[in-house]
């Protein structure tokens, strides 16, 4: 239930309904197609001299939902297209990064039967990939027991001597002097292998897989490729400054980490990548890192000391001498993990959380500085090796997302120049920043009124709820709320006890009480906003997506206040969701254990259990693919509301999994071309259908 939970640039249909108000001519929101062509920019990268800009954009879902490169010039803030894709190539250019000299840069992309890493010169000329061959570590075609058995070698022959296979590149870490470059490689599938598969001695044994992603060396001048000695999976590598060392990060194999936390971190060295360290006082829960500029240090994110959910992080400090750690974030009473740390002298910068804004926390040693900047939201914050210079994205809810860049932080920032993401200039609804009392909380919420609302005019309301449960809703920009305002819709984001962003002891509220506290958090801000605000009572409607969808169906047997609940990829039946699920350690937390030993716990907090009291018209949406939250689990909630006699409908969508589907429906660009304006089509509909009654 966890994936989706940050929440921006979220969008549903225009379509005209003759039950909603139309606002003035002036205005101008966005339709469902609209929805189609709106791009997005991630990933700024700045330059070694500090002049220039890498960042990603990814076309429109009107045009393929690809990846690009491009370049921003700092000084005649000016963006020009780097890369361009072959039509063979669905997925585009990504993972954008510069070479140390500034001479180039290297990107990602599947140009052929493989992923591969390339090289394209900033100058002009053509990018070309890097041959990554390996010998294959492992080749099951040759295993004593496969089938078609192997063919004996002929007596006294000697073996076949492997031969190296091209592969395909997950990721990639370039050291600070550009000499080497860490690429992490999944095991390729050998000739043999390749063997089998066609003639379909292809059965699958669960947990039993011996290819894993493995960490190699590749020397750019050369071609040539060092293996390591890190054990598989390697999931991330952090280079030190001195480009002697680089941590790298695993996190097993076989989804051992559905068992419990099994991340361990180890030191490889350049001149003996054979015999790598283990770190075994970093917990087995550590997400990302950073090294200190004296390579001294080690700062990095895990589970927070505090009982709050899995993947809840504080900030450490390790110390490479003494192997002593020591909690930075400790008692800190927002939230860090959304970003990398990045170290910045004797101090090390994390994003982080607070209330509804997101921003950047200096931490050194004792002291914790909140960064200033222009927006409400900032993200994906960026420098060089030298921090001559700085970038990021910054949003709010009038702004959509933008590029900025100072030469220090705190200084006045400049707007950078990017391609512009909606087809046409939407008319901005400026979020209200909400409260109010519930139980012994104080709860926050994002309230968006459309321009008409006024004591004359009361206007419906539709309440969304965010995913997790461990996420929350910050003020940034999103075209869901375009939309609904064009609708005439005011939008509630409430964030309720077990967001994030108020601290770990908030974050946790909420144990062994999903769809408890919780759903009185979000109705008293149903009543907050009713009393203060231009509101119709008579036309509320709720929706979410993941936790949010759970929640939808919570909602839909405890009151009948809404007249209409949407809910996406949602979890219905903890005991089912459990044993199903895509990783489970998540929500064992939640519960207490093992669901079969919780049993009263797991269906009190399953939304099934109150099934028999629903009346609401309920519309589910569901991927077939979806692996966080299966299928099965609206499926039992279509039937059971369906043989309760609810007005149901679920729309199941082929080859998608939990968060693409998310993204489609909410407005981001994707490679499925209809999903999400069918989805957004339907969903207006089914509001036009229940509030026509």
């Amino acid at each position: 239930m966890r994936n989706v939970s940050h929440c921006t640039l979220l969008t549903v249909v225009c379509v005209c309904s003759a039950a909603l108000v139309s606002v003035a001519a002036q205005d101008h929101f966005p339709s469902n197609e609209d929805l189609r062509h709106v791009r997005s920019i991630s990933q700024p990268r700045l330059s070694p001299d500090g002049r220039s800009v890498l960042i990603q954009v990814t076309d429109a879902t009107a045009d393929g939902g690809k990846n690009h490169l491009w370049l921003v010039d700092v000084q005649a803030n000016a963006a020009r297209q780097l890369t361009y894709s072959p039509e063979n190539d669905k997925r585009g250019e990504y993972e954008g990064a510069w070479m140390p000299d500034g001479r180039s840069i290297l990107f990602l992309a599947h140009r052929g039967e493989h992923t591969q890493l390339y090289e394209l010169p900033t100058d002009g000329g053509e990018a070309h990939p890097f041959a990554v061959k390996i010998v294959p570590p492992v080749d099951e075609s040759k295993a004593p027991d496969a089938i078609p058995p192997a063919p004996k070698a002929a007596d006294g022959a000697s073996p076949a001597k492997a031969e190296p296979v091209e592969c395909d590149v997950a990721r990639y870490f370039v050291s600070p002097d550009g000499k080497e470059i860490a690429i992490i490689v999944r095991d390729p599938q050998t000739p043999g292998e390749k063997k089998e598969q066609d003639e379909k001695a292809d059965a699958v044994p669960l947990n039993h897989d011996p290819h894993g992603s493995r960490l190699y060396l590749l020397d750019p001048a050369s071609g040539k490729i060092t293996p390591t000695a890190t054990p598989p999976d390697v999931d991330g590598v952090v280079w030190t400054r001195q480009d002697d060392r680089m941590l790298a990060i695993a996190e097993g194999m076989n989804d051992v980490g559905d068992l419990s936390p099994a991340g361990t971190a180890w030191v490889v060295t350049v001149a003996d990548p054979e015999r790598p360290q283990q770190l075994k006082a970093i917990p087995a829960t550590i997400e990302a890192a950073s090294w200190s500029w004296d390579g001294r240090h080690i700062d990095y994110l895990a589970q927070s000391q505090t009982d709050a959910p899995p993947g809840y992080s504080d900030l450490y400090e390790y110390t490479m001498t003494g192997q002593s750690v020591r909690d930075l974030s400790a008692g800190f009473s927002g939230s860090v993990g959304l970003g990398e740390p990045i170290a910045e002298g004797g101090s090390v910068l994390e994003e982080a959380e607070l209330g509804t804004r997101t921003t950047v926390m200096r931490f050194t040693g004792d002291r914790r500085e909140e960064l200033k900047f222009d927006t409400t939201t900032v993200s994906q914050l960026s420098t060089n090796a030298q921090q001559t210079a700085w970038a990021w994205l910054g949003s709010s809810s009038t702004q959509p997302p933008t590029l900025y860049y100072a030469e220090k932080l705190g200084q006045n920032a400049k707007v950078l120049k990017t391609p512009d993401l909606l087809p046409t200039a939407w008319t901005p609804i400026s979020s209200h920043v909400v409260s109010w009392k519930s139980d012994a909380f104080t709860i926050e919420g994002l309230l968006y009124l459309p321009p008409q609302a006024s004591a004359e005019r009361k206007v419906p309301l539709i309440v969304e709820v965010h995913g997790g449960p461990t996420g929350a809703f910050d003020d940034s920009w999103g075209a869901f709320i375009e939309f609904m305002a064009g609708q005439g819709w005011a939008v509630l984001r409430p964030n309720p006890r077990g967001s994030t962003g108020y601290g770990a002891a908030f974050a946790a509220a909420n144990k062994n009480d999903m769809g408890g506290g919780d759903y009185r958090d979000i109705m008293a801000g149903v009543d907050a906003v009713l009393a203060q605000y231009p509101i119709d009572a008579n036309k509320l409607a709720l929706m979410g997506y993941s936790y949010g969808g759970e929640m939808a169906a919570f909602v839909e047997g405890r009151t009948d206040r809404f007249k209409a609940i949407i809910s996406g990829a949602p979890v219905t039946d903890q005991e089912s969701e459990y044993g199903t699920e895509r990783g489970s350690y998540y929500d064992r937390w939640f519960y207490g254990g093992y669901p079969w030993e919780h049993a009263e716990s797991a269906w009190r907090q399953s939304a099934l259990a109150d099934v028999a009291k629903a009346k609401t018209p309920f519309l589910l949406l569901q991927g077939e693919s979806d692996g966080t939250d299966p299928l099965g689990q609206s499926e039992e909630m279509y039937r059971a509301l369906r043989q309760m006699g609810v007005a149901v409908e679920l729309v199941e969508y082929p080859r998608e999994d939990h968060g693409p589907l998310y993204e489609a429906i909410f407005g981001y660009p994707v490679p499925e071309p209809w999903h999400g304006f069918d989805g957004r089509q339907r969903i207006v509909t089914f509001l036009d259908k229940a509030f026509a009654q």
